[in-house]
């Protein structure tokens, strides 16, 4: 009986060995369907870029980062992994994403993917006008500089088939409608609102022309979010501090942004041959998670977790500010960047209207 046993154990054994070489050997017959991921945008994509410029506008300093591994900043404005990063993963490309000005990345990191996205950046070039933050403009510079090298890696042929494959992310647009519109009315004395939401689309237009013109044709575009429930925001328009409610007509800005955006990018996939261009929904995750706080283990919604959650970001988010006691309760991490939290749930939305 003994020995019988020994050999059911055995058998069992032998054919759990099989059919893990058999799975293990179907996924790697199967061919990843993105070969890289490559973002552009501001700080709600930036993973540290702005450490290796001259700005005010960084994030490597505790408490930031302070839920990624090792629990170190690392240029993130948030305690821990972005959006486009949870995005990343689910499409099995990577689950981090280095900074393009990391000087130094391996050859690995730039041939699945590297982060071009500056914290304070727009469509807009007047929103980097005084900040020292990288311009998309310029961001697509260091993308052209980006290829040279890797088609010295693979050479040119093999680095057109991989940046055909790859998925772009853009994520822009809040800091122009902040900077230039609402908190600063510069362009408020050029355009009404709709008309200064089709100037930044006109330049977001040419953005996904000339990223499909050096070879790019699957892109994942982000909206704008509920603009008027960033802390910042409600700071900016409530006498008193404790009655903070989200901006009516910032939010409503936001939402006719967004479909504008949505027309945009209909037309562009039918007049650019071969292109796949996703919309990538932030506003209805976010409002939602406003709206239903307790459904997403959320306990604040109109503060950030760092210091009173008012105003606090950038330098006046440091080491020495107080934050709240559990970042995971907090919609927003600092008064304006969601926590992880917030992130890996408004990317779970963006996940299920896109096929990995």
């Amino acid at each position: 009986m003994a020995i019988l046993q020994q050999l059911i154990v055995i058998v069992l054994e032998i054919w759990t060995i099989i059919f893990n070489f058999s799975a293990s050997t179907a996924a790697a017959a199967q061919p990843k369907k993105y070969s890289a991921v490559l973002v552009f945008g501001d700080s709600t994509a930036d993973t540290g870029n702005n450490n290796f410029v001259n700005t005010l506008f960084t994030a490597n300093h505790l408490p930031y980062g302070q839920d990624l591994p090792g629990h170190a900043p690392t240029g993130r404005f948030s305690n821990g992994k972005l959006m486009p990063e949870f995005i990343a993963g689910f499409l099995g490309i990577k689950d981090t994403i280095p900074p393009y000005l990391d000087p130094n990345l391996s050859n690995e990191d730039l041939l699945t993917g590297v982060c071009f996205a500056s914290a304070g950046s727009g469509y807009d070039e007047l929103t980097t006008a005084a900040s020292g933050v990288i311009p998309v403009s310029k961001q697509l510079e260091y993308f052209k500089e980006y290829i040279g090298k890797i088609n010295g890696l693979i050479g040119a042929d093999a680095a057109k088939k991989l940046l055909s494959e790859a998925v772009v992310i853009i994520s822009a647009g809040t800091n122009d409608m902040t900077f230039n519109y609402y908190d600063i009315p510069t362009r408020r004395a050029q355009f009404n609102i709709s008309q200064y939401q089709d100037f930044l689309q006109t330049k977001l237009h040419n953005y996904i022309k000339q990223l499909y013109d050096l070879g790019c044709h699957q892109m994942i575009v982000a909206g704008l979010p509920p603009i008027g429930c960033l802390p910042i925001q409600i700071t900016a328009r409530f006498k008193n501090p404790l009655d903070r409610k989200c901006l009516d007509e910032q939010n409503t800005d936001s939402q006719s942004y967004n479909q504008k955006l949505i027309k945009l990018l209909n037309q562009l996939q039918a007049s650019l041959p071969g292109t796949r261009l996703n919309y990538a929904d932030v506003y209805e995750p976010v409002i939602e998670m406003v709206n239903n706080p307790q459904k997403y283990s959320f306990t604040v919604v109109n503060r950030g977790c760092c210091g009173t959650g008012f105003v606090e970001v950038s330098i006046l988010c440091n080491p020495t500010t107080p934050k709240c006691a559990s970042d995971s309760q907090f919609l927003f991490w600092d008064c304006i960047h969601p926590s992880e939290a917030a992130y890996q749930i408004a990317a779970k939305s963006v996940e299920s209207k896109i096929s990995p």
